[in-house]
């Protein structure tokens, strides 16, 4: 049985240049790295496939330079081709077991959830490393209703995989979130939208702590 690979706690970076004020995502990225994050996710829903490409090349390898984990969202061609540490999908792309197929046993693979039910049939499945759990608040960088801190409770309470709260995730309610035992967090808006995005980071970490 193959273990899973455990991924850090603390914040989860992740990209949105949508929402970053002008701000390349690798701009974002090399400032997340400097306020101390040590996971980042390239997303991106409107760039062509062979800008995605091209800029998460250039993500990996500063991720790698400075000994950053880098995972890439729905894309798992461009995960293999720029050799990503993982990669991570949704409930309606392609299955865990058949993205294991693709990426081998020593690559992450995340996997977003939204209910009990999903949470449950992740926490069993050998194929996923960890789960994104949310959106918990109402967000602008998803379509998914939220969940609020009812699924949260119970993927604490239930589930023993590794995860990330996410959505809606702000200074003002990062506190409540981890009150109610999240160990990793993610910030997108927040963070990439800050005018400065690594001190933005490190306020956070302090209300982690």
């Amino acid at each position: 049985m193959r273990n899973r690979i455990s991924i850090p706690e603390g914040i989860y970076g992740i990209t949105g240049d949508n929402f970053s004020n002008g701000k390349s995502n690798l701009e974002c990225v090399r400032e997340m790295i400097k306020g101390g994050i040590k996971i980042i996710q390239y997303r991106d829903k409107n760039k062509s496939i062979n800008e995605k490409l091209k800029e998460a090349s250039e993500i990996k390898k500063l991720c790698k330079e400075n000994n950053v984990l880098f995972i890439v969202n729905d894309h798992i061609d461009i995960a293999i081709l720029v050799d990503a540490d993982g990669v991570h999908v949704g409930q309606d792309d392609l299955a865990p077991k058949h993205v294991r197929q693709l990426i081998g046993d020593d690559k992450i693979i995340g996997l977003s959830t939204h209910s009990p039910e999903q949470g449950m049939k992740a926490n069993s499945n050998p194929y996923i490393d960890y789960i994104g759990v949310g959106p918990i608040y109402p967000t602008t960088t998803k379509d998914t209703a939220p969940v609020g801190l009812k699924y949260l409770d119970f993927v604490v309470k239930n589930l023993d995989i590794p995860f990330t709260a996410i959505g809606g995730i702000k200074s003002k309610n990062l506190k409540t979130i981890t009150e109610h035992g999240a160990k990793r967090v993610c910030l997108v808006s927040e963070i990439v939208g800050a005018n400065n995005i690594s001190n933005k980071i490190k306020e956070l970490y302090k209300i982690l702590k």
